[in-house]
């Protein structure tokens, strides 16, 4: 699928790696609705764009109601959803068991599963509703899949439990959920970056970052968001990847701490 004309929604999409992939998808000549909470941030970025390409919708992913007006405005406003990129997500800690040997209160983990599992799956069924209404293009496709996972799904750390759990959980619907859309002509693949430079890690203060860089294999740096966007990039345009999760990360495995 080329992007050249096609709409793309993007959650997470006011900043970090969702506003990457955004001015990417934006410069092939796509149109993308931002799904996010931060509306500063979000009108920012569609000022930055253009408001005839790039609109912000304020949603809460785990909120049906909240997503289901958002497709249903882009739609409006754009003619057809065919794009959708799960970027939003949460990186709240979830140790089992506090110093004290205390067990973690259950809504931190549910908090997290809520937000990166649960509202990958509300968007991507919503946006998958209105990517089966599109014609077909000459290879028969009509909509593509990108949901956002992570190297801790493969190698959790000590206290990310639930985070873990959330970024396993996008890789395991992967199969299923290719396996079921391809008969409407969807394909669902996933990424699992590792360390990418955002607004957020930069935050961490250079000893921290520099202590993160360390860990990485090869090229021993952190990524560049624009990586990230290549890649959504490229599993938009390659018609024959599905089902699949690539992995983002410089060949790095995460250590226990």
């Amino acid at each position: 699928m080329k992007l050249d004309g096609k709409v793309a929604v993007v959650t997470g999409g006011a900043s970090g790696l969702g506003a990457a992939a955004a001015r990417s998808f934006v410069e092939q000549g796509a149109r993308v609705a931002l799904f996010d909470l931060s509306e500063v941030a979000g009108n920012a970025l569609c000022g930055e764009l253009g408001n005839k390409v790039c609109q912000f919708f304020k949603v809460d992913v785990t909120d049906d109601q909240s997503v289901a007006e958002a497709v249903e405005k882009t739609r409006d406003q754009f003619g057809a959803v065919h794009i959708a990129v799960n970027a939003a997500g949460i990186p709240a800690p979830t140790k089992i068991l506090d110093r004290e040997g205390n067990p973690c209160e259950l809504s931190k983990f549910t908090k997290v599963i809520m937000v990166n599992l649960v509202g990958t799956f509300n968007v991507m069924s919503k946006c998958v509703a209105e990517m089966a209404k599109n014609t077909p293009d000459d290879q028969g496709e009509r909509g593509v899949v990108i949901n956002v996972s992570s190297g801790a799904a493969y190698e959790g750390q000590v206290g990310q439990s639930g985070y873990s759990a959330s970024k396993a959980g996008v890789i395991g619907m992967n199969m299923p959920a290719a396996r079921e859309l391809g008969a409407v002509g969807v394909r669902v693949n996933a990424i699992a970056p590792g360390l990418f430079l955002t607004q957020m890690v930069k935050g961490l203060g250079d000893k921290v970052v520099a202590s993160l860089v360390d860990t990485i294999e090869a090229p021993r740096r952190a990524g560049d968001p624009m990586e990230f966007a290549h890649a959504c990039q490229f599993i938009v345009e390659n018609g024959y990847l599905n089902g699949e999760t690539i992995r983002l990360d410089a060949a790095t495995r995460l250590r226990a701490r």
